[in-house]
């Protein structure tokens, strides 16, 4: 097993080296989640179109909920929403899995040399996978009830480097963590379900008092899912300068994690 060591760059070392198996147990996952049912991988596209659904009406139509654009309909509100959450769900998703990640893959542990650092980047990528086609269903709604997105939407990968950096150096932080600490997949759990009210997806910045603003901007979500409704739906490229910033933070919780992860991970054994 090739040794990257614990710079700045080794996390992303370890994801190029190790690509191939990454994707590989990706796809055995999404398969094994699937398997035995009768729609099978189907599911990964009615679940989400269900879920578009439900928020439409209940949003749209029980709360009338409005997102304060002057000219917005009720599906319109809907596919701000559905957006968020998109996101969101990535970093939820990888966090709520990580705690018992390495508790559920005990043999990569104690019986082969295994990268056990490349389990949350397999998390990822099937997350991302989910995202993915989340996202088609959202710009087809998009085409039938607002028309073409705007041109920025082509950008929208930039907004998934900051995501995937967080969500990457949490999971190790929780996949480590859990291995010495068992409660904390219920702490997690509640954390996740927290972060998602603070979080800008069931309502705008503009909503929140003035006074209460910059607490929201400690959340890492905030400036993501901002910047992510910039390009898909008003058009606007998000200032450089905060993109950069966002980035460099990201990839610096990225680095801790793994960093975290690959100091403790000579204990696993010990413990499991």
């Amino acid at each position: 097993m090739a040794g990257f060591g614990t710079g700045p760059f080794a996390l992303f070392q370890t994801a190029w080296h190790h690509r191939s198996l990454i994707l590989r147990l990706a796809r055995r996952e999404i398969d094994a989640r699937y398997r035995g049912s009768m729609l099978g991988i189907v599911w990964a596209v009615l679940n989400p179109i269900l879920m578009l659904a439900v928020y439409t009406f209940v949003f749209s139509v029980v709360f009338q909920a409005r997102w304060g654009v002057t000219g917005e309909s009720n599906t319109e509100f809907a596919l701000l929403l559905f957006s968020g959450l998109i996101l969101f769900n990535v970093l939820g998703e990888c966090l709520n899995r990580a705690p018992g990640l390495l508790l559920e893959n005990v043999s990569y542990i104690k019986k082969v040399v295994f990268p056990l650092e490349i389990l949350p980047l397999v998390s990822l990528a099937v997350a991302l996978f989910n995202a993915g086609i989340g996202f088609v269903i959202l710009v087809v709604f998009h085409l039938a009830v607002a028309g073409l997105p705007p041109p920025t939407a082509l950008l929208l990968p930039l907004v998934l480097v900051p995501l995937c950096l967080t969500t990457l150096g949490l999971s190790w932080f929780f996949a480590a963590a859990g291995v010495f600490l068992r409660d904390i997949r219920q702490v997690v759990g509640v954390g996740v379900t927290v972060l998602m009210f603070l979080s800008p997806i069931f309502y705008p910045m503009t909503a929140i008092p003035e006074r209460f603003r910059a607490i929201l901007h400690l959340n890492p979500m905030t400036a993501i899912l901002e910047q992510s409704k910039d390009l898909l739906f008003w058009g606007r490229i998000p200032s450089p300068v905060e993109w950069g910033l966002a980035t460099l933070a990201a990839w610096v919780v990225a680095w801790l994690g793994y960093l975290w992860f690959m100091k403790t991970r000579r204990g696993f054994a010990d413990v499991v």
